[in-house]
């Protein structure tokens, strides 16, 4: 296993000095955001698809620190209704492109989520009632979302691409094992999924069980954590919608590695993607309000360095 980090975690650094901080503590790989609701503080889309010159100067500085890039991420909704969904498609198709250009065979993204008939904004669905909720999901899956990854699949092969890492996300169409396995059997074995286990900790997954399942379909991992509040999840359910900022009052927090789950977790998670096949790179995300980002990336490094 390699120790990789997300670079949004550490966003607020410009990319000398980001690559300078990750060299230091011993990371191996990084995970570049290229845009969609990743900010893309680290690299310009449009700079490095225009100028090979660009390009080799952004390879330079990688190899100079001793770094790879483990894949570039273009999360966002590219199925969602109107302007913002081309805006973030295209996000994607310019990633793709990018990624044939830095010799990069793995993107990390979501699938997306449509609105229902006529909608302008998302639509999430997740109970079985009122009925209109299978009409919806229907239109969501057959209408929209499986024309749309099939040709994004081929579109991916055209750039050389191996592997689209799909993370399981709350209000995406894919947020579980099944839509994941889903969504696979209709766009082919180039989708598989970015394992993230702090999403299903919070919906009440387990994502040791999720790994045998997967197996095989494993194309790359987030290594983050999350806390739930036993006090608020039994007073409003693991369902909420308060700000991730206020993190007193929410249900469940993302947190910094063996925050919300011990060591002896983490150790039996890497342990379960060896033996199911994974032996790649665990890419830290930090998203923890509680803990300045360094410090959190830092905990998070010399967890991974015990259980690795």
């Amino acid at each position: 296993m390699r120790i990789g980090l997300v670079t949004d975690s550490l966003g607020h650094l410009a990319l000398d000095d980001l690559l300078k901080t990750a060299a230091e503590l011993g990371i191996q790989t990084l995970e570049f955001g290229c845009g969609g609701w990743s900010a893309a503080p680290h690299l310009s889309l449009a700079r490095l698809l225009d100028s090979a010159a660009e390009r080799a100067t952004f390879t330079a500085k990688l190899r100079a620190h001793g770094l790879e890039i483990s894949a570039l991420n273009c999360s966002g909704n590219p199925l969602a209704p109107g302007e913002r969904g081309r805006a973030h498609d295209q996000v994607v198709r310019q990633t793709f492109q990018l990624a044939r250009l830095l010799e990069v065979r793995r993107v990390v993204m979501m699938s997306g989520l449509p609105g229902g008939p006529g909608d302008q904004n998302a639509n999430w669905i997740t109970t079985a009632w009122p009925p209109e909720c299978h009409a919806i999901l229907r239109y969501q899956w057959d209408e929209v979302a499986l024309p749309y990854w099939r040709e994004l699949a081929g579109a991916a092969r055209a750039q050389g691409l191996e592997r689209i890492c799909v993370e399981q996300h709350a209000h995406q169409l894919v947020y579980n094992t099944s839509s994941l396995l889903r969504l696979r059997e209709a766009a082919g074995e180039i989708v598989g999924v970015n394992l993230d286990p702090s999403h299903a900790f919070w919906m009440g997954g387990d994502p040791l069980r999720a790994i045998r399942a997967l197996r095989g379909a494993i194309y790359h991992v987030h290594a983050k954590d999350t806390r739930l509040d036993p006090a608020n999840c039994e007073l409003n359910t693991r369902l909420e919608t308060r700000p991730n900022e206020a993190v007193a009052d929410r249900a469940w927090n993302y947190v910094t590695l063996g925050y919300g789950h011990p060591e002896l977790w983490w150790r039996d998670f890497v342990i379960q993607l060896r033996q199911n096949g994974y032996d790649d790179v665990l890419s830290i995300e930090h998203e923890d309000y509680s803990l300045a980002p360094l410090a959190g990336v830092q905990k998070s490094v010399a967890l991974l360095r015990q259980v690795v």
